[in-house]
Order: C-alpha cells, then sequence, then structure tokens
C-alpha cells in the first residue's frame, strides 16, 4: 500500500506547467495522481446506463455522444462533460464510471460516482425515461458508499485509508439540481416563498461529506461547484413561463429561479469558508459555474454561440423545447455553436467554456493552480 503513502493535509509536489489560455487543450500539471468525483448528470460518465441494466434510455441512443465519441455513451451530452476536460487538464486518462465492469476494479486514475438525477439527500424524485420512470435511489451518501467500498478493498485498514486522498483531487458536485427540481415540481421556490431551510440543509449534506472525505480518507484538495443559473435553462424557461416581462432578467432568464440559485452558492460558498478555517490545511476550491455559465450567456457570440438560450436537440419552440431529445427529436444544428444541449443540460462546447474558466481562469476561488 506504499502507493497511497503521504503526510495528511499535504499537498502534492509536482512541477507546474504554464498553460495558454489560447490552447485550452494543453494539460496543465501532474498534481493530482487521481480524481475521484461525485454528482449528478453534468459529470455522470455511464454510471445511470449500467444501473438500469437493459431498460431502454435516452441516453444509450443517438443524437447523444454525436459531436466527440461518435456514439451514445450514457453522458447527458452531445460530447463530454466537465469531468472529462478536468482529466485532461490534469494529463489523466478519462475518469471511468464506478459501475462499469470494463474497467479495472484498481482504478489506477480514479473513479467517478456521478449518476444521472442523483439528488443531495434522499427524497422521493424520478428520472424520467422513453418508456416510463425509474426511482432514484442514489444520492451522495449512496455513491459515498460506493468510494468506500472501493477504497476498502484497494487499501484495507485505517493508516491506509487515511492517507488514500492525499494527493487525488476530490470533484464533489455539481449535485443539488435534482434537489431543487423536485422542489420547483412541488411548485415551491417560487418569490415569496422561504426555503432558505431547505438551501441550508442541502448545503450541510455536502459539506458533511467533504469533512468526512477530509478526517477518515485524508483528502486535501475538493473541486466544489455552485450551482449553475437555473433561471436560464430552456426547459425552465418553457415550463415556467410567465407573461410578467418582470420576471425576467435582461438576458431572457427567469429571476426567481436564478436567485434560487445564488442563494444557494452564497450559502456553499460560506460553508466552505468555515471549513477552511477548521482544516487550513485543506485546499477547498469554490468553482463558480454560475458566474462561468453566465459569461456565456451575456456574451454568446465571443464564443460562437447563436442563441443561449435554446436548446440545440429537442422540438419546436420559442426555446426547443416541443418534445424531449431522443433519437427523433430534432437537432437544430451544429453542437458548437448551441451552449444549451437538450433543455437541462449543456453542450460539450459550453462546458469546456465553463472547464477553462474553472482551471485558467477567474471562477475558482482559490485559483486551481494556487499551491499546486
Amino acid at each position: 500500500m506504499s502507493r497511497f503513502k503521504c503526510e495528511p493535509h499535504t499537498f502534492s509536489v509536482a512541477i507546474v506547467l504554464i498553460v495558454l489560455l489560447l490552447n485550452p487543450h494543453e494539460g496543465l500539471c501532474s498534481c493530482y495522481k487521481r480524481i475521484f468525483s461525485f454528482g449528478e448528470s453534468t459529470i455522470d460518465t455511464g454510471n445511470f446506463v449500467h444501473l438500469i441494466g437493459k431498460a431502454k434510455s435516452k441516453y444509450t441512443e443517438p443524437p447523444y455522444g454525436m459531436t466527440f465519441f461518435k456514439h451514445a455513451t450514457g453522458r447527458a451530452c452531445d460530447g463530454r462533460v466537465l469531468i472529462d476536460f478536468y482529466a485532461q487538464a490534469l494529463q489523466l486518462p478519462q475518469i471511468p464510471p464506478y459501475l462499469s465492469k470494463n474497467d479495472s476494479r484498481e482504478f489506477p486514475n480514479g473513479a467517478n460516482y456521478a449518476v444521472v438525477g442523483a439528488t443531495t439527500r434522499v427524497i422521493n424524485y424520478s428520472v424520467p425515461l422513453l418508456n416510463g420512470t425509474v426511482g432514484v435511489n442514489w444520492p451522495l451518501g449512496i455513491q459515498t458508499s460506493w468510494f468506500e467500498e472501493m477504497a476498502q478493498r484497494i487499501a484495507p485498514g485505517d493508516g491506509a485509508k487515511q492517507h488514500f486522498l492525499c494527493d487525488s483531487l476530490v470533484v464533489m458536485g455539481q449535485i443539488s439540481g435534482n434537489d431543487y427540481d423536485s422542489l420547483f415540481n412541488a411548485g415551491r421556490g417560487r418569490p415569496g416563498d422561504n426555503i432558505q431551510d431547505i438551501i441550508i440543509d442541502i448545503v450541510i449534506y455536502i459539506t458533511h461529506f467533504i469533512e468526512e472525505f477530509i478526517v477518515y480518507y485524508g483528502g486535501t484538495t475538493f473541486l466544489v461547484p455552485g450551482s449553475f443559473p437555473m433561471g436560464c435553462y430552456p426547459s425552465y424557461l418553457d415550463r415556467f413561463h410567465s407573461d410578467n416581462p418582470k420576471d425576467y432578467d435582461k438576458q431572457g432568464c427567469l429571476r426567481w429561479l436564478n436567485e434560487v440559485s445564488q442563494k444557494h452558492n452564497q450559502k456553499l460558498h460560506e460553508e466552505l469558508s468555515r471549513l477552511r478555517g477548521i482544516y487550513p490545511g485543506v485546499k477547498l476550491i469554490y468553482a463558480n459555474y454560475y458566474g462561468a455559465a453566465m459569461e456565456i450567456i451575456e456574451n454568446p457570440g465571443r464564443f460562437g454561440i447563436g442563441d443561449p438560450l435554446v436548446a440545440c436537440c429537442g422540438g419546436d419552440g420559442r426555446y426547443h423545447t416541443g418534445m424531449e431529445c431522443n433519437s427523433t427529436a430534432k437537432v437544430w444544428g451544429d453542437p458548437s455553436s448551441f451552449a444549451n444541449w437538450d433543455g437541462m443540460h449543456l453542450t460539450e462546447k459550453a462546458y469546456s467554456i465553463i472547464a477553462q474558466g474553472v482551471l485558467n481562469g477567474s471562477f475558482a476561488d482559490p485559483p486551481f493552480m494556487q499551491g499546486c
């Protein structure tokens, strides 16, 4: 087990490579030997389709995967998702889904535990499929139990486990979107609703698991994303359409939904600051997905994107959400000219821009490469 041996709460020593922003596909450095990621559809690389087995799913059919892989991979995207770009930047292979039977059970470069539809807490929620619904039983607690199962197998014994994450990057999310979706479906979260207790509950769940990884597995570096601007999702813009112009901001996004995202992000930022005070040797990076996504929405032409509030794959209507994205849906053009893929998930192009903003830009606090 010597490959896991290092001092707890210290950072791996590595040579930092300078990255030119004009070449976003260059690797950043080799600071981390492994990535372990937890979350939902924004970073799931195939766990969901392994969980449902032979059940039919749109994520196993075209046009999903059409851009990079040229076939569906279980990702809720036309191509790569955020974890793929983080791995590439850190000069690691693509991080395999934990539930894949085709990958090494040793996971030398880490593992991805994220699942489409996953929630932070255990709640009653379901993910729609083409032929029905599948209840979600894979909240953050279940995902971390899969991690514990793997850690016990690879590094048995308390001594080995306490150093297991010392040279790894842990990506904790994005994980809250489905919690809030269940809230919206229940008619909550609108202006005048007090949901602060729910926001606090969700954020405390996230930081609780971070603290467990620090204490029991020697975690030293965490990337903790905030919420995307949910008021700019095409599906929500269609579902919660308002005839009152005051309900929209100047970009055309729904104010009340974005306010929920902002309140979540503010509380998450506060909790990370609290944890930094308790664990000064641990690097807790807040990834500002909200700000990075709003850069695209406010300045789409800068990135070669047309209308950032319409889906690339779907149906007719103002937001191209007349039908869900599946093998019979309409693809409105080259996904690289769209920010949104299927109404709720972003395109590979948008994920690439956001990842670069976190890795090399101003959308990480502290900066991602600081102290690497």
